[in-house]
């Protein structure tokens, strides 16, 4: 059984006695908030304690919809609340630093959406903050924490694929957008690679632990200027390829490949939280078959990570390091560099 610390990070003048849940507050109520509040129902220790969005009436809705203690009209009023351990940030992908910022600075602990950030120097800053205080930060990428993308990077370093030589994944959607949906909108960050291809690239950068010599690719761009979808090449060290491609307009099978020099590893749809993967020789014969439902769309166990990590008095998550966050940011601002797309956070501003 866990047991807390005798205080928990983020608050220092707290006395703490015993085991308690984790209080949990939440800063947004859109979908993948949504999404998330269920999840976190089934992470053992978790309590779902306060939600905080811009207006109190939204707060107070989502708060009665998924069962929540405390609901505020403002962020500020969330983070101040010190009965909250850890907050996620589930905002869109250009207030991620602010949010983050506000938040470390308070001594919460955050687990921050996927994007971490808009670009590498952002994540720079967030990071950097984190240390300073020395206080809990993690990207909600979700993939580092499925127990059967665990055990499949298992067989890769047991070797059972020889020398991994090629990665291949994809993630594309077909829906429908009104005017102004945050998911093409190029002010809220939005655009294929920031909110699909930052999963095939943080799985090939989970997978080859490395920067990558080479990063570039192509995109089309919509009537907001934004990428609608788009593929991408990144070469690593000793000849090693990822191909990714990313798209909100058009549905693709995404799925992943993994090949090797003796084998290959099919991780069917949705790769990212896969629940089947199957393993092949080098004679493109099947071997073996890895088999496992998610629990809470797979969120749970990243929020279960986040608490393991607390009550450890972690500061980063040894499954999802600051530093491959950084690396997923770096490659994405190579990819996007020749692009005609630019946001505003992008611009440096002094303070």
């Amino acid at each position: 059984m866990n047991h807390y610390p005798p205080t928990l990070p983020g608050h220092p003048n707290e006395p703490h006695s015993g085991e308690r849940p984790v209080r949990w507050g939440i800063l947004s109520t859109g979908h993948i908030a949504g999404k998330f509040a269920a999840a976190l129902r089934l992470a053992e220790g978790a309590e779902l304690y306060a939600v905080a969005s811009r207006g109190r009436e939204r707060a107070e809705a989502f708060a009665r919809i998924h069962g929540i203690t405390k609901a505020y009209g403002s962020y500020r009023e969330l983070v101040e609340d010190r009965r909250v351990d850890v907050v996620y940030i589930g905002t869109p992908h250009v207030f991620h630093l602010e949010n983050t910022l506000m938040c470390l600075e308070a001594g919460k602990a955050v687990l921050c959406e996927k994007a971490l950030t808009i670009n590498a120097r952002e994540a720079e800053e967030m990071i950097r903050v984190a240390r300073e205080k020395k206080v809990f930060l993690m990207e909600a990428m979700i993939t580092p924490h499925v127990p059967l993308v665990q055990r499949l990077l298992g067989w890769v370093g047991e070797g059972r694929l020889g020398e991994v030589r090629y990665f291949r994944a994809a993630r594309g959607l077909r829906r429908s957008f009104p005017p102004g949906a945050r998911q093409l909108a190029r002010h809220l960050g939005g655009g294929s690679l920031l909110d699909l291809g930052v999963y095939p690239i943080a799985f090939a950068t989970l997978l080859f632990e490395r920067e990558p010599e080479e990063a570039f690719g192509t995109a089309h761009f919509g009537a907001e200027g934004t990428d609608e979808q788009g593929a991408a090449l990144m070469k690593y060290p000793g000849g090693a390829i990822a191909e990714v491609a990313f798209a909100l307009r058009t549905r693709m099978h995404n799925d992943a490949w993994i090949v090797g020099t003796e084998g290959s590893i099919h991780i069917e749809e949705i790769f990212a939280v896969p629940e089947r993967a199957v393993l092949y020789d080098r004679d493109n014969q099947p071997v073996a078959i890895l088999e496992e439902p998610l629990r809470g769309h797979g969120l749970t166990w990243e929020a279960e990570e986040v608490m393991r990590c607390l009550r450890e008095g972690r500061t980063e998550s040894p499954r999802m390091p600051l530093e491959r966050s950084l690396r997923i940011m770096r490659i994405m601002d190579r990819i996007r560099k020749p692009w005609p797309l630019h946001y505003p956070n992008d611009i440096v501003r002094t303070r």
